[in-house]
C-alpha cells in the first residue's frame, strides 16, 4: 500500500472521501500482547479528532485500573473545561457499570456482562459515541454470555457514522467475518516465558 494507497479501486459508486469516511468494525485478537494497548491508543488518536469515546472493559474487575484509563479520563476532564478534543467515557462490569449505580462487587460476571452489552447497544441505537471500545468483549461471545446473532446484527447494522473497535483472544468467526479490519496478534517471546512478572508502565 504505497503512500496509504489502497491496491484496488472498488466500482462501488462511491467517492474516495465517501470510501475513505465509512465508519468501521475493528478486531484486536490473537494470542499476543497488544490488542488492548492498540485499541486505546486508537482512542488517542479519535480523542485528538474531537470525538466522542466510550470504553467499556467487559472482563476487567471494576477495581483493576489501568494507566490508559486515567489518562483518557483526564483527557475528557481537559474536554469539559477548555472544548479541547472530545468527551470521554470509561466503564468497567460489575460495580465499574457506573449508568447503574451499584453498590459492592460483582457477583455474576454472565449477568454483568450482559448489561455491559444492552447499555452498548443503546447506545448504539442513540449514535452516542464516534469510537466504541469493547475491550475483551469476544470472551462474552466465546463463553455464551451474550447471543452471537445479537452481537452481528447490532454491529452489522448500527446506524450512522460510529466506529467499534473490540479486543480479545479467540474472535468468533461470525465477528472477523463482518469486521472492516482484523489484525491478529502472534506470540513470539514475552517476559512471562521465563517467570517475570508484569512491571508498571509496561502491563499498566
Amino acid at each position: 500500500m504505497p503512500q496509504g494507497e489502497p491496491l484496488t479501486v472498488p466500482d462501488d459508486g462511491l467517492t474516495t472521501k465517501q470510501r475513505r469516511n465509512r465508519p468501521l468494525l475493528m478486531v484486536n485478537t490473537g494470542d499476543g500482547k497488544g490488542k488492548s494497548t492498540s485499541a486505546f491508543g486508537l482512542a488517542l488518536r479519535g480523542w485528538n479528532q474531537g470525538w466522542d469515546i466510550g470504553v467499556f472493559q467487559f472482563v476487567k474487575s471494576a477495581k483493576w485500573r489501568i494507566g490508559e484509563q486515567t489518562v483518557l479520563e483526564r483527557l475528557g476532564e481537559l474536554h469539559t473545561q477548555t472544548g479541547e478534543g472530545g468527551p470521554v467515557e470509561w466503564h468497567k462490569m460489575g460495580s465499574g457499570w457506573s449508568w447503574s449505580r451499584k453498590q459492592g462487587t460483582e457477583t455474576d460476571h454472565e449477568a454483568e456482562a450482559a448489561e455491559g452489552w444492552g447499555e452498548v447497544k443503546r447506545r448504539l441505537a442513540e449514535q452516542k459515541h464516534t469510537l466504541y471500545v469493547l475491550d475483551e468483549f469476544t470472551y462474552l461471545m466465546e463463553r455464551g454470555w451474550v447471543d452471537v446473532d445479537d452481537v452481528v446484527t447490532t454491529l452489522r447494522d448500527r446506524p450512522g457514522h460510529q466506529h467499534v473497535m473490540i479486543t480479545g483472544r479467540r474472535a468468533h468467526p461470525a465477528l472477523r467475518e463482518i469486521a472492516d479490519l482484523v489484525t491478529e496478534m502472534q506470540h513470539e517471546k514475552h517476559p512471562f516465558d521465563r517467570g517475570q512478572k508484569g512491571q508498571r508502565g509496561i502491563e499498566w
